[in-house]
């Protein structure tokens, strides 16, 4: 099989699951798709040189450095769909949905989570694909639990030993 037809067949395979990893960290549909595809183009360049067991990490390595390096970029640029209601008694009524919450953890957390979580990864493997040391993606995996737990405290979320 030739790279492009190995390229265009692991493209059709995973994309999806990319795409929605950047999602959760850009929190922008369009955005995620534009920041999904960029990271595959530098996957297609680097396609001769990555090992084929090392596919899918090299892939999501990829598409969250693209996603982070995007939010880097565009800080200030980032619109909201509502105005926040800005309460005087500091209570919340109702519990917020989960992209809410999500959207009130910083790009580096969501990342830890959406690949934790979301693409079911172990701690050893989002420290690889995210270059930090595995303490780190602990320490941030808890840090988001908490907020997200303070912010949703029906939702049950364990976070697992390796």
């Amino acid at each position: 099989m030739g790279r492009d037809a190995e390229f265009s067949e692991f493209f059709a395979a995973r994309f999806t699951s990319l795409r929605r990893t950047a999602y959760l960290i850009v929190r922008d549909w369009h955005t995620a798709e534009d920041v999904a595809q960029s990271g595959m183009a530098r996957l297609y360049a680097a396609w001769p040189r990555v090992r084929p067991e090392t596919l899918d990490a090299y892939a999501a390595k990829v598409v969250v450095n693209e996603a982070l390096t995007w939010l880097r970029r565009h800080r200030r640029q980032l619109a909201t769909a509502e105005v926040p209601d800005l309460s005087t008694t500091g209570e919340v009524d109702s519990p917020i949905d989960i992209g809410q919450a999500l959207a009130l953890l910083p790009a580096q957390q969501r990342a830890v989570v959406a690949l934790r979580f979301l693409d079911d990864l172990s701690v050893a493997e989002v420290a690889r694909i995210l270059d930090m040391a595995e303490g780190s993606v602990k320490s941030q995996t808890s840090r988001a639990l908490a907020t997200l737990r303070s912010r949703l405290p029906e939702l049950v979320l364990t976070e697992e030993t390796p």
